[in-house]
């Protein structure tokens, strides 16, 4: 790796010594932002050329700060209007806010809209800086004040210092300061349990000569390691790390929260791009379907309808999906919360409780937002929105939970079922959080590797046990319930994989048994009145007899039935044959196995007196002292049962 690359820095983990802390600023364009974040750094966050010629910030910038042992990395945010899906891509990952606002100007649209979606993303720390103290006198800086306080009352920045700075003449950055070394204090204090797989949302892409593909995110979750393997998804591509970096210096490994540069190996940098995400193998899968509770702006300037198409911000992504209100009305009027599924025109990567934005189609304004609560829902409809509102709020409920979460997706998937990876794909936990929350979920039972909530798989189990029985009672004389016809019987609406492992179950559980084909219960076993073994008798004693020229089968049944119907004669036949004492030769012909195999003898020592083993039909009817009528058919089955191939108008016996 370079001995630098642009945007790398370092979040240690909570527990650590030292603090890492990531920094979003926010708030109108042209308002001291990036000003702001240059004071305090010394690094000016615009790289762009375009943001040096037009003195605007297009796209998002880093920076970092050393002070008092903690470890700050800035994430300077574009205010533009036209830039506000770059924003939220900056906004991704952060610890803490720098809520930006001009004391010349106070607060303007942007400043409004970035406060929102920092609400609505769940941030939970962060100041309120008045920039451009030096433009204000005193009285136009108490109302830049109290115009700040207004807009964050009842929110998360409450109760967050109001700093007023110049970033021309430096006042005010020492008490800035203070107040960050404060914030980095009350984190350390309550420190934050990371149970998650790697998950990285990228914001950039580039190429470094000598490395290759470089990409670069803040690393939300779980630890990657150099030479480790990583999957980029949507697209679900198995990918090597050549080299890590934080705070602009190579490591062996880099943690959650961090500002990580990750260099890629076995890909070029044009097909990875912002809105993507390295996430743990396997963990994770793409979706189009999330069921979601969202919050509505209450200055929005409508309702959000069903069908409507909107701007879906999750991660650093972007993208367009239809929505469906879950409830009678169909809409979620302005300032309100509700259940909204969204049905996304493209896949992304996302887990329980990731936040998102949503934004008009057009005009594009932020108009609300929420978290997710099933990554991998099932297409809602109207039958199901009082069932799904029910489970919305047993998940919101229970977001710190794991255990009682995986409890709940099990639950709720029914008689459907649900893997362990299934569940964990919604979850996103690492390899030892999920096998604890797992293992400490209550009423689910695993059937042949699928989970179920304990009263569906006892129901499950009963059903294919009472389908097999009620067989036997119809067909007492079968040796068990064909695999398939079973599956149509029992379980003809569910996927197949859950007849599977109901079945593998009750086999495992000695419960059922499989033969071949056929399925029966453990116990079943088939006994005949004094007239069907009489007929059994009968049939097995005419093939005997017969040899190598035994009747027609119709025929045999009607010499050995005596009284019994020809449905019942048949299926005793059937038992002869699975027995292995009668083997079918054609629909007609059936001969006892005895005299086939005596035969295959008879053919094959004739074969070790020849130097070309071959045998001609005329000399089959010699050796098997038959007539062509039954030659033929036998000699077909010889060819069948590879004791023989046909050469020419001869045969090579093998």
């Amino acid at each position: 790796m370079p001995p630098a690359l642009p945007g790398g820095f370092e979040f240690l983990a909570r527990a650590k010594k030292e603090m890492d802390i990531i920094v979003g600023t926010a708030g109108h364009i042209d308002h001291g932002k990036t000003a702001l974040v240059r004071a305090l750094t010394g690094t000016d966050a615009d790289r762009l050329p375009e943001e040096k010629q037009r003195g605007i910030t297009i796209d998002i910038g880093f920076a970092e700060l050393e002070l008092e042992g903690t470890h700050f990395g800035f994430v300077d945010v574009p205010g533009h209007e036209r830039f506000v899906k770059n924003m939220l891509a900056g906004a991704s990952g952060i610890d803490l806010v720098l809520l930006v606002i001009a004391a010349d100007e106070g607060v303007m649209p942007q400043t409004r809209e970035h406060f929102e979606i920092c609400r609505l993303l769940g941030l939970g720390r962060g100041i309120v800086v008045l920039t451009k103290s030096d433009l204000a006198d005193e009285e136009t800086l108490e109302l830049a004040r109290l115009d700040a306080e207004e807009l964050v009352a009842g929110s998360f920045l409450e109760s967050a210092p109001i700093v007023a700075v110049s970033s021309i003449r430096g006042s005010g950055l020492d008490e800035l300061r203070t107040a960050l070394a404060e914030a980095a204090r009350s984190t350390a204090a309550s420190p934050q349990i990371d149970r998650h797989a790697a998950f990285l949302p990228i914001d950039r892409s580039f190429t470094v000569k000598g490395f290759g593909t470089v990409v670069t995110g803040t690393l939300a979750s779980g630890e990657l390691r150099e030479g480790g393997e990583i999957e980029l998804l949507p697209e679900g591509r198995r990918l090597r790390i050549r080299g890590l970096q934080t705070h602009g210096r190579t490591v062996g490994s880099a943690h959650a929260g961090q500002r990580t540069a990750v260099n890629l190996a076995g890909i070029d940098h044009s097909e990875v791009a912002r809105g993507q995400v390295l996430a743990a193998p396997g963990v994770l899968r793409p979706t189009q379907i999330i069921d979601s509770r969202v919050e509505m702006l209450a200055g929005s300037p409508r309702p959000l309808k069903s069908r409507q198409r909107v701007r879906v911000h999750i991660g650093t992504a972007e993208v367009l999906a239809r929505v469906a209100v879950m409830n009678e009305a169909g809409e979620l009027p302005p300032g309100e919360r509700g259940d909204v599924q969204l049905r996304l025109e493209t896949p992304v990567a996302c887990r329980f409780g990731d936040r998102f934005i949503l934004r008009s189609y057009s005009p594009q304004q932020t108009i609300g937002g929420g978290e997710v609560l099933d990554p991998h829902a099932t297409r809602a409809r109207k039958r199901d929105f009082a069932q799904r509102a029910e489970r919305a709020a047993l998940l919101s409920a229970a977001k710190e939970k794991p255990a009682e979460l995986v409890s709940l997706f099990v639950g709720s998937a029914v008689e459907r079922g649900l893997t362990a990876e299934d569940v964990n794909a919604r979850l996103g936990l690492a390899a030892a959080a999920f096998g604890e929350a797992l293992g400490s979920a209550k009423g689910i039972r695993s059937l042949g590797g699928v989970l179920f909530e304990t009263s569906v798989a006892d129901r499950l189990s009963a059903k294919l046990l009472k389908a097999v029985t009620e067989f036997h009672t119809r067909e007492p004389l079968a040796a068990g319930m064909p695999r398939e016809p079973l599956r149509e019987t029992a379980f003809r609406r569910l996927p197949a994989e859950v007849f599977a492992a109901v079945l593998e179950e009750l086999v495992t559980t000695k419960k059922l048994a499989s033969e071949r084909d056929l399925i029966r219960l453990a116990t079943h076993r088939t006994e005949l009145s004094p007239e069907e073994r009489s007929v059994k008798e009968k049939l097995s004693a005419i093939y005997k007899t017969a040899g190598l020229e035994p009747p027609k089968l119709d025929e045999a049944l009607a010499a050995a039935r005596g009284g019994l119907a020809p449905p019942a004669a048949r299926k005793i036949f059937e038992m002869l044959i699975r027995s292995g004492e009668v083997a079918k030769v054609t629909d007609e012909y059936y001969f006892s196995a005895a005299s086939l195999e005596k035969l295959t003898a008879a053919i094959r020592t004739f074969a070790a007196t020849t130097t070309d083993r071959l045998i001609d039909v005329a000399k089959f009817k010699e050796i098997a002292g038959i007539s062509r009528k039954y030659a033929i058919p036998l000699l077909e089955h010889l060819d069948r049962t590879r004791v023989t191939r046909r050469a020419g108008d001869k045969r090579l016996v093998l």
